[in-house]
């Protein structure tokens, strides 16, 4: 008798929950969408039934068949793309190198660190060794 209760408390327990989550659920969702926006959008993501029913028996060309204009046309606008992206590619490489060479050879700052360099060698230098192997 006990494990019945038990059985019927736990199925009304979830059926509880169950219909409170759908609830919420369905609460969350703001309903200011209209019909016509839902079409709208159907409009965009499915085609017209004439051209489902087209869209595989559209007869294909063989592989030894010129291209068609469209299909060149797509064809150049793709190669196209492609060499104007490798080309900022490029040039943005480019420019970061130059940038980067202008800082490597920045006449001050590499006189500044000689300088530096020629001070603690001057400051370390105790006289027991000749000054020539500080150069090699």
């Amino acid at each position: 008798m006990s494990w019945t209760r038990a059985f019927i408390l736990s199925s009304l327990s979830i059926l509880l929950i169950i219909t409170f989550s759908s609830v919420v659920k369905s609460a969350a969702v703001r309903d200011d969408s209209k019909p016509a926006d839902a079409q709208g959008a159907a409009r965009q993501v499915f085609m017209a039934e004439s051209d489902a029913s087209n869209f595989f028996s559209q007869k294909r060309r063989s592989r030894r068949s010129p291209k068609s204009y469209a299909e060149v046309q797509a064809e150049q606008r793709m190669k196209r793309a492609a060499s104007e992206r490798r080309r900022e590619y490029n040039e943005e490489q480019r420019d970061e190198y130059e940038n980067y060479l202008e800082e490597d050879r920045d006449a001050e700052v590499n006189e500044r660190s000689r300088e530096t360099n020629e001070q603690l060698r001057e400051y370390h230098y105790d006289g027991l060794y000749p000054r020539f192997y500080w150069f090699h």
